[in-house]
């Protein structure tokens, strides 16, 4: 693959990614501005990754066939509309509405670039897709973070308003891709569904994400009100800086291997990386703002090393039908992140933010139980 064209392909993701999150440090003040509560807030982020999970599998019945290109340059030209629509909201019904869409328009952009990073080049496949996952890595991070700096400097309007222009350069971008191939999308059939959660081991690797992704998002889908709690004077681009931490999700991901090689098989790395994140969870019931800050960075190599790890066993098991495992694997964790944004939201709202916490620990606890009790099914792919 060219280098121009890969280039164009991050900086898709970079913007796609940077406009699903860019919502998170921002919720107080939407909160605020539109006079709702923290669980409306967090229904934001929540649906963006809800259609995540599901959108795939609705599109593998009405898109076959459709070729990648004019779908990623419908979908961004839809998305530059929708993401302009939001700085001009004026309502939550309104905003909550146009994310919706946005909701629907991302994963069809996301699916059109994978399907090109994986047959533009077949010769660099594995190299495509861990660029394809840094990029999202990356693009969630700087979301976050420009988000933050432009609604304390600038107003909250004007961070759909620059990200409409990153969507316009994207625009441009995509003519300057040379691919001709249709979108690889799955059609999901509810008895291979069955087949495939009859199998030990998928069930479990489809459960350690969906917990671990609940408990990722929720912890992060919350602390920007956390934050505020604590120092109600912080500004968005100080919530915005918390998520640097996110930047570990890179450095574990290039380094899954050598993590595996310490613990000796990718399962008995996964048993150790949940108890670590479950233990490391427990320490957010500070309420020291710079002490949550490093914090973050640890937990997000607990989150990173068990969603990389079992990523790369999920896709090393022999079987039938691979790329609906995939498909599968990410609705469980998209699953994972939209419950995870909402649920806890309403738990924090009535019982508090220790009471989560302790919430979130029991979780991870529970599901490195279930992970050991479900070993013996991956001695083979040990």
């Amino acid at each position: 693959m060219k280098k121009r064209e890969l280039s164009v392909l991050v900086y898709i993701i970079i913007v796609s990614l940077s406009i699903m999150y860019a919502t998170q440090p921002i919720q107080p003040l939407l909160a605020v501005q539109f006079n709702i509560d923290i669980i409306k807030a967090s229904s934001f982020t929540a649906i963006i990754l809800l259609c995540l999970a599901i959108a795939p599998i609705i599109y593998g019945y009405i898109l076959e066939g459709f070729p990648a290109k004019k779908m990623l340059l419908v979908a961004t030209s839809i998305l530059l509309v929708t993401n302009i629509l939001l700085g001009f909201s004026n309502s939550y019904e309104m905003f909550f509405s146009i994310r919706i869409v946005e909701g629907l328009l991302i994963p069809a952009i996301l699916t059109s670039v994978m399907s090109i990073l994986a047959n533009l080049d077949k010769h660099n496949i594995k190299f495509n897709m861990a660029i394809y996952v840094a990029s999202t890595v990356l693009g969630g991070l700087i979301g976050r973070i420009i988000a933050g700096a432009i609604a304390t400097y600038i107003g909250w309007r004007y961070v759909f308003f620059s990200l409409s222009f990153g969507l316009l350069i994207a625009l441009y971008l995509i003519n300057k891709i040379n691919y001709k191939g249709d979108t690889k999308l799955i059609k999901a059939k509810l008895n291979d569904v069955v087949q495939i959660l009859k199998d030990k081991r998928f069930i479990t690797i489809y459960l350690t994400m969906f917990t671990t992704f609940f408990v990722f998002a929720g912890v992060l889908n919350i602390l920007p009100f956390r934050i505020k709690e604590i120092s109600p004077h912080s500004s968005e681009f100080r919530i915005g800086l918390m998520y640097l931490g996110y930047s570990m999700g890179i450095v574990v991901s290039l380094l899954s291997h050598k993590i595996v090689k310490l613990f000796k098989t990718e399962i008995n790395t996964i048993i150790v990386s949940t108890i670590f994140y479950a233990l490391i969870t427990l320490f957010f019931a500070s309420n020291d703002i710079a002490f949550i800050f490093i914090l973050l960075f640890i937990f997000c190599i607990g989150m990173f090393t068990t969603h990389t790890i079992s990523s790369g066993l999920a896709n090393s098991m022999k079987v039938d039908k691979k790329s609906l495992t995939s498909g599968m694997y990410l609705t469980f964790y998209y699953i994972g992140g939209a419950s995870g944004s909402i649920i806890p939201a309403i738990i924090y709202k009535y019982f508090g933010w220790n009471t989560v916490i302790i919430f979130f620990a029991f979780m991870l606890l529970l599901l490195a139980v279930f992970l050991f009790l479900n070993k013996k099914y991956f001695t083979s792919n040990s």
